[in-house]
């Protein structure tokens, strides 16, 4: 369900003047149906744009949202709004999975940049 969450929200950078349902709906159509809480993740994460970009770029060290890779921001999108905004999903399990995603996905570097980043925020949010 993250993967597909970050799927989405990394397709949203290169297309965001295109509709959500569209995005969600191709993604359906050309790989897999896309799980309620995919959805409800990326339509959060969609709404809360702005001040996820504010969160990161407070913790982010040497990279602000623009000048982050793709691939990194959509992971820090998505465990940055669970994390926030999510309940009943531990801050330990989203950045667990967050890194697994920068391993699987990103460079040899993003897996701990993010680790440090999300660590961060969860510090901060306490």
């Amino acid at each position: 369900m993250r993967e597909q969450a970050f799927f989405l929200a990394f397709e949203n950078l290169f297309d965001s003047g295109d509709d959500l349902d569209d995005l969600i709906a191709l993604y359906s159509d050309n790989v897999c149906e896309v799980s309620s809480y995919a959805k409800e993740v990326f339509y959060g994460l969609a709404e809360k744009t702005e001040e996820l970009d504010n969160i990161i770029n407070t913790y982010s060290k040497r990279w602000n949202t623009h000048r982050l890779p793709k691939v990194s921001l959509a992971i820090l999108y998505v465990s940055v709004y669970e994390i926030m905004y999510v309940d009943d999903v531990p801050d330990s399990v989203c950045i667990n999975e967050a890194v697994e995603l920068a391993k699987k996905y990103g460079e040899k570097s993003d897996a701990s940049y993010i680790n440090g980043v999300l660590g961060s925020v969860v510090r901060g949010k306490k």
